[in-house]
């Protein structure tokens, strides 16, 4: 297993791990598949400020993870949200767990104070890594999403890392 920084040219990968949960999940609201033309955007724009990393194991992308602004507003710059996806059939076998390591070292070594991981619920695994990691679940909005033809819920986690 290698964790490295997201390059541009990982986007087709990722989509590919991105659109099964488009596609058929609630893990995530959007509900069309993202092209490699709006990843690669995304990967450029979210690197200017902060961590996107990958995790290959024998030259195959298995996972990915990144972090985003928090809010728009200035006294957020030092809090960041946290994202992290495991290829279909791939969790348990601590991909997630090397992507967030690298991530949060990474966000913790820059000067981030705060950090928060947005879980559509139910989702035990998801909430799983996360507490693995220490974070402790500070928001719960019942009914905020509306996809695959039902209400889903979606909680918040946060862990102060500096």
């Amino acid at each position: 297993m290698i964790i490295r920084a997201c390059e541009v040219k990982d986007a087709p990968k990722i989509c590919e791990i991105y659109n099964y949960y488009v596609e058929n999940t609630v893990i995530t609201f959007e509900e069309i598949p993202v092209d490699t033309a709006t990843m690669v955007e995304r990967i450029e724009s979210y690197t200017k400020l902060y961590p996107w990393y990958v995790c290959e194991v024998d030259g195959v992308i298995v996972g990915y993870a990144y972090a985003t602004k928090w809010k728009e507003r200035v006294a957020y710059k030092k809090s960041a949200e946290v994202t992290v996806y495991v290829k279909n059939e791939q969790g348990g076998k601590g991909f997630g767990k090397a992507l967030y390591s690298a991530l949060i070292e990474s966000l913790k070594t820059n000067g981030c104070h705060v950090v928060l991981g947005g879980i559509a619920l139910p989702n035990d695994a998801s909430v799983g890594l996360h507490e693995s990691f220490g974070f402790k679940k500070v928001a719960h909005f019942e009914e905020v999403g509306f996809k695959i033809g039902r209400w889903v819920d979606v909680g918040y986690w946060q862990k102060i890392i500096n």
